[in-house]
């Protein structure tokens, strides 16, 4: 379903469980992101769960968003100066996406207010150095993959990614040189992703089934881990 500006107005827009103004666009097979500027900047989060996104891009400038959900759909790919567009973004839930190779991820690099993140259930997410490559690119993550960064992963990220003088070695440098070149239809996505470390799996099926109530409840994770975690909401 094409995501038209009757589409949208006729959508609905209300405070959710965080207190957030939410834009609810889930469920309607949209194929890409478009007309979002006639939302005239009026919402903290939108929820793009459950559709047909190929490409994360397209936004008008939206000063006020802060939260995009964006879990089940196709996304492969992050446009370029995308968060010159939405500069105050804070939590991308990009859990059961496409997103293959670490190179993909660069975009996120320009997206300075981000502190809470989900890419489960991307091939990219079973990449060698993923965990240490975001950490270390994204200075002020707080939450990867409902996990709080801790400093001791902030001090390997440093170690492995830099060199004496401050600067990023050949490693990292490969790393973000390492880009998807294509893109097939379902090619990529894998289910076997074994899920949130310190959850059990009935934990897991909870983030996947359950209102925002029942998230937050998970009460043996850091506050701010529950807050990404209730931005999933994948009902």
């Amino acid at each position: 379903m094409k995501l038209t500006a009757d589409l949208i107005s006729n959508s609905v827009s209300q405070i959710n469980a965080l207190g957030d103004r939410e834009l609810v666009l889930r469920d309607l097979k949209i194929p890409a992101i478009e007309n979002l500027g006639v939302t005239k900047d009026l919402n903290d989060a939108i929820d793009f769960t459950n559709n047909d996104l190929r490409v994360l891009g397209n936004f008008p400038r939206l000063n006020r968003l802060q939260h995009l959900l964006l879990n089940n759909n196709r996304i492969s790919k992050i446009d370029t100066g995308l968060f010159s567009y939405i500069p105050n973004v804070n939590t991308i839930i990009l859990t059961n996406n496409a997103l293959s190779e670490l190179g993909d991820l660069e975009a996120l690099v320009e997206c300075q207010k981000l502190t809470h993140l989900s890419l489960l259930d991307n091939p990219v997410a079973k990449k060698e150095h993923y965990r240490l490559y975001l950490i270390y690119k994204l200075p002020q993550l707080r939450v990867l993959d409902f996990n709080k960064v801790k400093l001791t992963e902030k001090k390997a990220a440093n170690a492995l990614f830099r060199k004496s003088d401050g600067t990023d070695n050949d490693l990292i440098k490969s790393l973000v040189d390492n880009k998807t070149k294509t893109f097939e239809v379902g090619e990529g996505l894998d289910n076997g992703s074994s899920g949130i470390v310190g959850l059990t799996p009935d934990e897991q099926l909870k983030i996947k089934t359950k209102p925002v109530q029942a998230l937050l409840a998970l009460s043996m994770l850091p506050r701010a881990a529950c807050f990404a975690i209730a931005q999933v909401r994948l009902s």
